[in-house]
């Protein structure tokens, strides 16, 4: 006959699960708030793990003695293979789960107010993880959907700090650019030649993303993740020098888009396999917009064009008078400064460049 567990022995195993179930559940409770931005599933979550935490008795977690815990660092390959989100919140949902009937049977002869709150909570739990799987999958929806228009945009207009910016995006929109994208640098200066501060930076990103929103067109944010959460935008722009592609994507979540700055074939390589949606190939010709960059002339645009999986748009001094060379290298879209900001008339401008790259957009 086995022998009965002592009293330190189930304190310890339910000590053990109730860390299990906490960890799990603030898991599902952070995907909720910084992926989803889903209050009501945070709430569900907070609620689950607080309860639970009123019952960790301090008796449980003295009873701890990690060093003599057979199963302590163990792990399973089957743990590499979560990838994707919805992959993340069934293991720890399921994780959660099991640690709660733990909880269930063992309580009994030790709490039967934890086992009681341990079964209740298992039910309610079977309920929010089907919402926190409908919500990943709404997300994902909602990035379909970016990415669906994204592979439609030929024409792709980022701005330049400018007198009458607003006045110039609704033109260049209103013309039939429906990809834009808000770039002012950190050390971007308006055209009374002082440097443009955050709070400026925000006031015009949030007008651009009306605007945008306005006639149905993606709204990208260079570089600064910060404002494009702050803006909800439809994506964010990395150079090379900014924060790895990896990393925006943990903070932005896999709905919104995420594009990168290339200048030779092995970046673009790495743009794709980091999961960039977009990439800009270029500087094609020389630009004020990035002095001191050599240009890569248009061997890289035919590169791209044998090579990208992904839409790439061609970059860097690029308008109506040299297109048509662009696009005889492979390039379908392109990305245009001045060519549309320093026309007289913006929405002619965007509808000459459209009309010659063939696209309505």
């Amino acid at each position: 006959m086995p022998p009965t567990p002592s009293s330190a022995e189930v304190e310890r195993l339910l000590d053990a699960n109730l860390d299990r179930a906490r960890e799990g559940l603030r898991v599902l409770e952070d995907w909720a708030r910084f992926a989803l931005d889903r209050a009501d599933l945070v709430a569900r979550c907070k609620d689950m793990r607080q309860r639970l935490g009123r019952l960790h008795a301090d008796r449980y977690k003295l009873a701890r003695h990690t060093a003599s815990d057979p199963a302590a660092g163990m792990g399973h390959p089957a743990q590499l293979e979560r990838q994707e989100p919805s992959q993340v919140v069934g293991a720890n949902a399921s994780r959660v789960a099991e640690a709660l009937r733990v909880l269930e049977e063992f309580g009994r002869g030790d709490s039967a107010a934890l086992a009681a709150e341990a079964a209740a909570i298992r039910y309610q739990l079977y309920d929010l993880e089907v919402d926190l799987l409908q919500a990943v999958r709404l997300a994902g929806s909602a990035g379909d959907g970016r990415r669906a228009q994204l592979a439609q945009c030929h024409l792709y207009l980022i701005t330049a700090p400018m007198v009458g910016l607003e006045a110039m995006a609704e033109a260049a929109l209103a013309g039939g650019v429906r990809l834009l994208q808000y770039r002012a640098k950190g050390d971007a200066c308006a055209s009374d030649g002082l440097p443009i501060d955050d709070a400026t930076r925000l006031q015009q990103a949030r007008a651009l993303r009306q605007l945008c929103s306005r006639h149905g067109a993606l709204f990208i944010v260079n570089d600064r993740i910060d404002l494009a959460l702050a803006t909800e935008a439809d994506g964010v722009h990395l150079g090379q020098g900014d924060l790895p592609p990896a990393l925006a994507r943990r903070l932005l979540g896999p709905a919104r888009l995420i594009g990168r700055s290339t200048h030779r074939l092995e970046q673009l390589q790495q743009a794709v396999a980091d999961g960039c949606d977009y990439v800009g190939v270029g500087p094609v010709h020389a630009t004020p917009t990035k002095p001191g960059r050599e240009p890569v002339g248009l061997d890289y645009v035919r590169q791209a064009a044998a090579a990208s999986p992904i839409p790439f748009f061609a970059i860097g001094g690029i308008e109506a008078a040299n297109l048509e060379a662009v696009r005889g290298a492979g390039a379908s879209r392109v990305a245009v400064v001045r060519a549309i900001t320093a026309s007289a008339d913006p929405a002619a401008a965007a509808r000459g460049l459209l009309q010659a790259l063939g696209s309505d957009q």
